[in-house]
């Protein structure tokens, strides 16, 4: 247990996955790279339909199976539309709001593999022309990408291959500080995906020995609602979604220690589930938080809509300004891995007949 959490290695490994562009939809190359991880680790994995992954680690229990998801794919947006001056309109990928991406770079990805640079701006951002910018609404209408290539017109940008369709991803602007924090988009949730990775290469290096199949699930559809709900094992009892905990006004999640949700915008999750994780919370001396996410969902909510028979729970490290500039810092890091190892090696959680 004492090199699950390899602070250099797993920061290493995080910043490698949010410089990789992800938007939902756009996910082939992520998970490329989740293979190449695998394979380097000599950790067997198969692939669904939807370009998923999924390990299995057979445990002394084969009946009853746990599954753990993350998800890599990430916020961004698509072109909705090429404007006559040659700039671009944009339709959002996830929810957030316009304002978290007005004045960042990003890249639009055209069809034929080229990737162009851009800023998302106001169409009215020059002040010594436009009165009153400041009080317009930052939306779709008023957003638009200013490429940095001439263009006068949407034959000119047309012409670099760019069309409607084409994915744009933002600018991450990873940073750690020498105070412990980790600065990034799309912390949400690479940094989970960070822990499951580091935690099955802990489990494959070290012969552990699971109580229980554990199934790995790495999805790709997390953000547009349909990451984790298909593909699950008819074995599988317990459920879990390693995912962000939210932070702000009236929440108990900090960027510090390991956040347990109750209940998010789909309902309360499994109560003896979650009460087992905050039990070994507890046991285990990791801190901890249980806290309910208002505006809120996971690939597990998603998987009980789908009509799977789980027990589901969420807990993941507490991120601050989510679907923004996202921070977190080491200690949760830390915290959540600790958690995560403590339930793969779990007793399942007992039910009365």
């Amino acid at each position: 247990m004492t090199n699950l959490f390899n602070q250099q290695e797993t920061l290493s490994l995080l910043e490698k996955l949010v410089k990789i562009a992800s938007p939902s939809g756009y996910t082939t190359n992520i998970m490329r790279f989740m293979g190449d991880f695998l394979k380097e680790h000599h950790i067997p994995y198969t692939k669904t339909n939807k370009g998923a992954i999924i390990v299995t680690f057979e445990g002394e229990n084969n009946d009853q199976h746990r599954l753990l998801t993350a998800h890599t794919d990430t916020l961004g947006a698509m072109v909705k539309e090429v404007k006559s001056s040659g700039r671009l309109k944009l339709a959002m990928i996830g929810g957030f709001n316009w304002n978290a991406v007005e004045g960042e770079y990003c890249t639009i990805h055209t069809a034929d593999g080229k990737a162009v640079r851009g800023t998302i701006l106001m169409h009215e951002t020059t002040v010594h022309v436009y009165r009153g910018a400041d009080s317009l609404k930052r939306d779709e209408n008023h957003i638009e990408v200013r490429i940095d290539e001439k263009v006068l017109s949407a034959q000119d940008t047309r012409a670099l291959g760019i069309e409607v369709g084409d994915f744009v991803s933002f600018d991450v602007r990873y940073e750690e500080t020498a105070s412990g924090f980790v600065k990034s988009r799309h912390l949400d949730d690479k940094a989970s995906t960070t822990l499951l990775l580091q935690l099955m290469k802990y489990i494959k290096t070290h012969n552990v020995k699971l109580p229980y199949t554990t199934h790995f699930y790495i999805s790709n559809n997390e953000e547009i609602g349909y990451g984790g709900n298909s593909n699950i094992p008819a074995q599988v009892v317990e459920y879990i979604a390693v995912d962000m905990g939210a932070i702000g006004d009236g929440q108990t999640s900090d960027e510090y220690t390991v956040s347990i949700c109750a209940k998010d915008a789909t309902g309360p999750y499994h109560y003896e589930l979650t009460q087992h994780l905050v039990q070994l919370a507890k046991t285990k001396s990791i801190p901890y938080k249980l806290d309910i996410y208002p505006y809120y969902g996971s690939d597990a909510s998603a998987a009980i809509r789908a009509g799977f028979d789980i027990r589901h729970a969420l807990f993941g490290p507490g991120i601050e300004a989510s679907h923004a500039y996202e921070r977190t810092h080491v200690d949760s890091l830390q915290a959540t891995a600790a958690l995560l190892y403590a339930y793969v090696t779990s007793p399942m959680v007992e039910m009365e007949e």
